[in-house]
């Protein structure tokens, strides 16, 4: 399997990908491109072979406040809100999932991360994970925020989790 990570098009077939997760699947089909061509609020990438798309991940630009933060991380940092990537939905075709897809979307996430610190500035990158995907993003180094909760009526909460930009592998070709 050749893995190629680019950005969404307006032409790409978003009809096939199935995750397993209705959600993720209606989200990719009927919004990502809505968000990404006409309110420009997120931009997603998709991971291809060949025509196939195998999986997809849509971030943005976002901020958070220091106070989220473990105190020993609030020492070393401003108190104002800080920049960092939102990944707002990643998703895995159910076909290709445990092959390394979601590896190689958060992988390309990271070396965005550091992009970005280049350039606007990032202090690393934020998610909020599903129950299910907490040990995921676990893996990876990602540890749950302080966050007020609020209610999101019958879904159940998201577990807020961030990434700091040390703790972030620099891309290879640094």
């Amino acid at each position: 399997m050749a893995v190629i990570i680019r950005t969404l098009t307006q032409e790409d077939d978003r009809s096939r990908l199935r995750s397993g997760n209705i959600d993720l699947d209606r989200f990719f089909q009927r919004f990502a491109g809505q968000n990404q061509f006409r309110h420009h609020v997120g931009v997603t990438y998709i991971a291809v072979d060949g025509a196939s798309i195998l999986g997809f991940v849509t971030v943005a630009a976002a901020s958070i406040e220091t106070s989220a933060l473990a105190a020993a991380d609030r020492r070393k940092l401003p108190s104002y809100p800080l920049q960092v990537i939102r990944i707002a939905r990643l998703a895995v075709d159910q076909g290709v999932q445990r092959r390394g897809v979601g590896h190689a979307l958060l992988r390309f996430v990271f070396t965005l991360s550091h992009e970005m610190a280049k350039s606007l500035g990032c202090v690393g990158v934020v998610v909020d994970a599903k129950a299910e995907s907490v040990d995921f993003y676990a893996r990876f180094g990602f540890f749950p925020l302080e966050v007020e909760v609020g209610r999101l009526r019958d879904r159940p909460e998201p577990t807020a989790m961030f990434l700091e930009l040390g703790a972030i592998p620099r891309p290879a070709k640094e």
